[in-house]
């Protein structure tokens, strides 16, 4: 039996569970902690600061504004998520749940004004569980995709993952075209849709494949290719991470082509549950208007993907 988890409730934390949390929240005290370095003037430092600029990103368009739907027969959310893919998802150093989607739950519910569950679940057996109504909405990073979409119904996007291009600090240029990057050497993990995205835009690029994250990072480093691309998400933790050694650099703006990117992570719901659907979509549109989406993504995301 799965253990479900109130917003105010504690949690048992194992030994390794709490390193990797403290280690979580030290790395996230450190880089909002980091002082503000005087602007610098050189080319290069102007182009990382381009490249780096903090941005939020939002899919609300302020002129559609969703009108206040009926909540009366809301009582209860019990919401679906798991536990292990931090920032998103984690257990804190006080045993409750924590991240980016607890927190985002935690202020839906405010917003609706409605008791809330968090259920914590391996990642596999989401969809399941809501199938067999042990919850009502799933909020654990879940792509919205034709495949996911046969099975449930999706609030509006609350966060997407773009694509980046990466480059040594020296080496950053402000904008990335396809004319940029003639004969320049671009590595991109194989088989996915960053390498898909390149063959078919890129194409004067020289593209070199590699098998995965570390070794395609480690090429980036040795100077081995002169940028990498991929999920920018993960790039934005790498970068200010130990295991970079403050090499790099975002280079250019983010790339958000659903086609290859995906069309973005929604809370999920079983089919036909309007209800609970449109105050969902209600309440994401309440928070981002009131500015709580922006200070909710800050917190966790010092180092903006976008």
């Amino acid at each position: 039996m799965q253990p479900q988890i109130v917003f105010s409730g504690k949690g048992r934390l194992s030994a390794w569970r709490r390193s990797v949390a403290l280690l979580w929240v030290a790395l996230v005290a450190l880089l909002t902690a980091t002082p503000v370095r005087a602007a610098e003037t050189s080319p290069e430092a102007k182009a990382v600061a381009a490249a780096t600029a903090h941005a939020v990103p939002g899919f609300w368009d302020p002129r559609r504004r969703p009108e206040r739907p009926d909540l009366s027969r809301l009582t209860m959310i019990r919401f679906l998520t798991e536990v292990d893919y931090p920032p998103f998802n984690f257990t804190g150093a006080d045993g409750n749940p924590a991240g980016f989607n607890v927190d985002l739950a935690r202020a839906l519910c405010e917003e609706i004004k409605v008791t809330c569950t968090v259920q914590m679940r391996k990642f596999e057996t989401l969809l399941d569980a809501l199938a067999s109504n042990r919850g009502d909405a799933i909020i654990a990073s879940l792509a919205v995709t034709p495949q996911t979409r046969a099975k449930v119904d999706f609030t509006d996007p609350y966060y997407r993952t773009p694509a980046r291009f990466v480059a040594r600090k020296d080496a950053v240029m402000a904008e990335m075209r396809p004319e940029y990057l003639e004969g320049r050497k671009v590595g991109v993990i194989a088989g996915s849709a960053h390498e898909a995205y390149l063959k078919a835009m890129f194409t004067d690029a020289e593209l070199h494949s590699y098998p995965n994250a570390e070794v395609l990072r480690a090429a980036l480093k040795r100077g081995e290719v002169d940028f990498i691309f991929g999920d920018a998400i993960s790039l934005a933790f790498w970068i200010n991470g130990t295991d970079s050694e403050n090499c790099c650099a975002f280079s250019g703006a983010p790339f958000l082509e659903s086609r290859y990117f995906g069309e973005g992570v929604g809370i999920a719901v079983r089919k036909g549950n309007d209800t609970l659907r449109q105050a969902l979509n209600w309440a994401l549109f309440r928070l981002w208007e009131k500015g709580q989406y922006t200070d909710l993504w800050l917190r966790y995301f010092s180092v903006s993907p976008f």
